[in-house]
């Protein structure tokens, strides 16, 4: 493989060591190739959307350890995606509101409070979201103050609006978007709201990138923090 003659950091040539390590000529960084190919297929699996419990029984390794490594590459996908932005936050973009509620408590009126609201940047074909706040810690406060049933009947009345936006505009990026993180988050069977905002973000990051550009991105991104 190309990667494993060039450093993975900074892209110089590298050589053997005797103990079976490559070393970059330039910024001397040392790894060893068992873990590159390590690193490198747990990657493949990640962009694949392989789970981490089937990757864990095909590889024969823990669990947990390839779970970690998932966390990982979510986090650093987070990483690329804030860096683009910061390249195309100049430029003029399109953009709509969003909430995703899981659909066994769609039809719970209360439910709407564990919505996940977030807004959907469209730069020049690439997305780009924030996670708004949660509206969970106003649940209580809002039943204490008997004023949940109207918020309520107003966030219906959003979720109406919503669909009828993408209907009129189902040819737009943004609602393409929206239909592949639904599809993509599905595959997650529950996530836990502290964890949501890396789970939208690597399907951000997935979506905007080709499989093969998205590796190469990890790849870069993992090995230059070592």
């Amino acid at each position: 493989m190309e990667w494993l003659r060039q450093c993975i950091s900074c892209k110089s040539d590298v050589y053997f060591l005797g103990d079976g390590r490559t070393k970059c000529i330039k910024c001397h960084k040392k790894i060893s190739l068992q873990k590159l190919n390590k690193i490198s297929t747990l990657i493949q699996c990640f962009i694949e959307d392989e789970s981490a419990l089937s990757v864990s029984k095909r590889l024969h390794l823990s669990y947990v350890s390839v779970q970690k490594y998932y966390d990982k590459f979510r986090f650093l996908s987070a990483q690329i995606c804030e860096r683009e932005y910061e390249s195309l936050r100049n430029l003029q973009c399109e953009y709509e509101e969003y909430f995703y509620l899981e659909s066994s408590k769609s039809l719970e009126r209360e439910a709407v409070f564990d919505a996940h609201n977030f807004l959907t940047f469209d730069y020049a074909n690439h997305i780009y979201t924030i996670l708004l706040p949660s509206l969970h810690q106003y649940k209580m406060q809002m039943i204490e103050d008997n004023i949940q049933g109207a918020y309520i009947d107003e966030f219906i009345k959003f979720k109406r609006l919503s669909r009828i936006i993408k209907v009129n505009r189902y040819l737009n990026n943004i609602v393409h978007f929206w239909e592949y993180f639904e599809k993509s988050i599905l595959k997650y069977k529950g996530v836990s709201d502290e964890k949501f905002a890396y789970f939208l973000k690597e399907i951000e990051f997935k979506y905007n990138h080709s499989k093969e550009r998205a590796k190469d991105l990890l790849k870069e991104e993992y090995f230059k923090g070592l």
